[in-house]
């Protein structure tokens, strides 16, 4: 049996738990920047915003034409092991932590290997 490398293609945080803190610290932000801050596609955030809201972690309301979102208060974790303990205590503490640029010399996900600060 050859040996297995390190599984680089998972993260701790999942983009349903990363989607839905952006729209804790932000509920006027619109998907194209939430897809793009998350680096996923528009209609994957789009699809993963229709689950949240179909399992009752969010809901939309309209203001004009733009979408106004707010995270569900009290809404608990799916899986049993954490079932007790309700979402949004992760979710302030993922909201709260501040962008951070990519190492120098390390390419962005636009493909510029120049450092890209808070604004983008």
């Amino acid at each position: 049996m050859e040996p297995v490398g390190p599984r680089t293609s998972w993260t701790f945080v999942t983009n349903h738990a990363r989607i839905l803190a952006m729209i804790l610290k932000d509920p006027e932000m619109r998907l194209r920047d939430v897809a793009e801050t998350c680096r996923i596609t528009e209609r994957a955030t789009q699809a993963i915003v229709s689950d949240l809201e179909s399992a009752g972690y969010l809901t939309r309301v309209r203001n004009g034409r733009r979408n106004l979102y707010e995270v569900t208060p009290g809404t608990l974790f799916r899986h049993p092991a954490e079932g007790g303990h309700e979402v949004t205590d992760l979710l302030r503490l993922l909201a709260a932590l501040p962008p951070r640029a990519e190492p120098a010399g390390q390419p962005s996900p636009d493909g510029d290997p120049r450092q890209r600060g808070p604004s983008g």
